[in-house]
């Protein structure tokens, strides 16, 4: 059972998913502090001046005190989200290597020759015969025969 376990792990699909799961948090995080810290004030200061207050009433606006774009919030997601995304890799390089070592290694086929590779090695040597027999008739024909 430890061995199957040791097996489902060490199956790529299942690290995959892991990694996606862990990186899609941290990106959320990401996203939720980009909209709460900057888009909302954004969208609260825009929506004020237009006198719309109440089409956002969650968006309260008092120009002087509550307006705060809050970039430590969206600095320190995004920080997180680098050394969250860092260790993973990490994490899967090492798993990799480990799955490496248990892989038997594979062994270099030759290419299979073909029936098309023989007849072309044949004709090669025909053409090479061919060309010998023709020199050697040709050199006959034009010696001169008194010499």
């Amino acid at each position: 059972m430890i061995k199957e376990f040791k097996e489902f792990i060490l199956r790529g699909n299942v690290i995959d998913l892991a990694v996606g799961v862990v990186i899609g948090s941290a990106f959320t995080a990401i996203v939720n502090s980009l909209v709460e810290g900057l888009l909302t004030p954004l969208v609260s200061l825009v929506f004020s001046f237009f006198g719309s207050e109440d089409a956002f009433s969650g968006l309260v606006w008092e120009p002087k005190k509550n307006v705060v774009f809050n970039f430590g919030q969206v600095v320190t997601a995004i920080i997180t989200f680098l050394i969250t995304a860092f260790v993973l890799f990490l994490i899967v390089k090492a798993v990799n290597k480990l799955r490496n070592l248990h892989q038997k290694p594979v062994e270099e086929e030759e290419p299979e020759v073909t029936a098309e590779d023989y007849l072309q090695e044949i004709r090669d040597l025909l053409k090479v015969q061919t060309e010998s027999r023709t020199n050697i008739t040709t050199n006959d024909i034009n010696r001169d025969p008194f010499n």
